[in-house]
């Protein structure tokens, strides 16, 4: 069984900006606070819009850095948080992004409107650094990753990293809906745009990461620290 509770680090938006107010909203969840809030109106429209947001809901507006993972023994959620401050205090690149609403797989997500190698460096470092906390996957938490359907390269990334999607396998995305009819993808698809333009937000740094913790199964995660990552150009 899996090793509760659950940590991750993700990118997320700043508490009160306008990204993380869209994203609160068409999710119905803000995870800095933990509690539900209302749907935004062209979305609280369709009736089984809290269906079709479910799965994102349970990890909130965010991007994955380092895949959710149980603490391995002799470290604690202090030490955490301590090597989280000090991985920011590091002096990086930012990488910054023309953020766009596009499909990946089944789903829509906000991704880059172009690759971004100072963000796969990022992603990388968060991979590879807080690796040593993460206690390893056991045989029940492989097998829901179902290495069966992924490609040898996948697979050796999930052994040696907890997940698959590392590394030259990364692709940085907010998800904003679970899989989809592909009859109402085009539907959603212009809502989910129509909605972030209203945004104004054409350009976006990402310039923290936080700590989230899931306490049990099934539990939505929850923001228990941002960190503001240093620049190199100060």
């Amino acid at each position: 069984m899996s090793n509760f509770p659950r940590y991750a680090i993700y990118y997320l938006p700043a508490a009160g900006s306008a990204l993380a107010q869209f994203g609160a909203t068409m999710l119905g969840y803000d995870v800095v606070t933990g509690k539900d809030v209302p749907f935004a109106t062209p979305t609280a429209a369709i009736a089984d819009w809290r269906d079709i947001t479910a799965d994102p809901r349970g990890y909130g507006f965010h991007a994955t850095l380092k895949a959710p993972f149980g603490l391995i023994g002799g470290r604690s959620e202090s030490d955490l948080l301590w090597a989280c401050a000090t991985f920011a205090e590091t002096p990086r690149a930012i990488p910054r992004i023309g953020p766009v609403i596009r499909p990946i797989g089944g789903f829509i997500a906000l991704v880059p409107e172009t690759p971004s190698e100072p963000l796969q460096q990022l992603a990388a470092e968060c991979v590879r650094d807080f690796d040593e906390f993460r206690a390893p996957l056991s045989a029940e938490d492989r097998a829901r990753r179902k290495p069966e359907r992924l490609t040898p390269e996948q697979v050796g990334y999930l052994d040696r990293w907890g997940y698959p999607y590392v590394m030259d396998g990364f692709r940085f995305h907010m998800t904003l809906t679970g899989s989809l009819d592909p009859a109402r993808h085009d539907e959603l698809l212009a809502l989910l745009r129509r909605q972030f333009v209203a945004t104004g937000v054409n350009r976006m740094a990402i310039d923290r990461i936080a700590v989230l913790r899931q306490d049990a199964r099934g539990s939505r995660f929850k923001s228990i620290a941002q960190f503001e990552l240093r620049s190199a150009d100060y």
